[in-house]
């Protein structure tokens, strides 16, 4: 493993352990939506075996517990033991028995090959920056007739909010401005099917997606900021830094009349 994966592996638990306590409030509400979603387009058979990895607190395990039923597993793999945490626990407020949410490394599996009915990725393959050998370590361990899925951002996401928080931060804090997001490089139907296609995933079916997340007031961008990937960057600045931020953004938002943010996703399936 390359120093740069460890290190995109550590930052991205740290900054999902602290997104932790707000990931579930009401203005992320696309998060247990867009997991939904891409169940439901793997047509989960009852009884089938599901990892899923990257999984969070649950937005897409928790419906594919549903779905596959008693007679089927899934189990829910993160980094972050805090999304962990919440996740069994919404496990237990459903009665979900068949649901196992456990520590792990989504770049090196310890399962063998074709071990699941269903491997499922969301908003996950990007934090790593080989994405071709992640696709093809998660290929390795569906079944022959098996299903792995792959969701990622399309154009537009959080807009118009996050170019207003970059902004921001750039004025605040420029050594914390970044032009590049590691989302960029698969926002588009052929980027996600190239990547598919490099991961060894013959013939994915790509769809994308164009959805907005409404918001009730200019503080929910906050909420969903600090719910999000971006509090790696907010948990780095001193309290007076975010809070600059943090009015800046609720000012604009309240003076724009914004309403809404864009979650615009892609969805990939392959069927090995």
């Amino acid at each position: 493993m390359t120093e740069q994966t460890e290190q995109a592996k550590a930052k991205a638990a740290e900054t999902y352990n602290a997104a932790a306590d707000h990931f579930d409030d009401p203005p992320l509400a696309f998060w247990e939506r867009i997991g939904r979603r891409t169940v439901e387009r793997l047509e989960l058979p009852t009884g089938s075996s599901v990892l899923d990895v990257a999984c969070g607190t649950g937005a897409s395990a928790l419906p594919a517990a549903e779905i596959v039923g008693p007679t089927g597993s899934v189990i829910g793999a993160d980094l972050a033991e805090h999304m962990l945490e919440l996740g069994r626990a919404k496990a237990r407020a459903r009665s979900l028995n068949n649901i196992t949410f456990r520590t792990g490394d989504m770049t090196a599996l310890d399962y063998p090959d074709g071990h699941f009915d269903a491997v499922v990725c969301v908003f996950g393959v990007f934090f790593v920056p080989d994405m071709e050998r992640l696709v093809a370590e998660l290929w390795r361990v569906v079944k022959p007739g098996g299903k792995l899925a792959i969701t990622t951002w399309g154009h537009g996401i959080f807009e118009p909010m996050y170019t207003q928080f970059r902004e921001a931060v750039r004025k605040v804090r420029p050594d914390l401005y970044s032009a590049f997001n590691p989302w960029d490089r698969i926002v588009t139907i052929p980027q996600v099917e190239q990547l598919m296609l490099d991961g060894g995933v013959p013939n994915p079916v790509v769809a994308a997606e164009d959805t907005v997340q409404p918001l009730a007031a200019p503080e929910d961008w906050w909420t969903i900021a600090i719910g999000s990937g971006l509090r790696g960057t907010i948990d780095v600045m001193e309290a007076g830094e975010a809070e600059q931020i943090r009015a800046t953004n609720e000012s604009w938002a309240r003076e724009n009349k914004v309403d809404s943010i864009g979650t615009n996703t892609i969805y990939a399936v392959g069927t090995k």
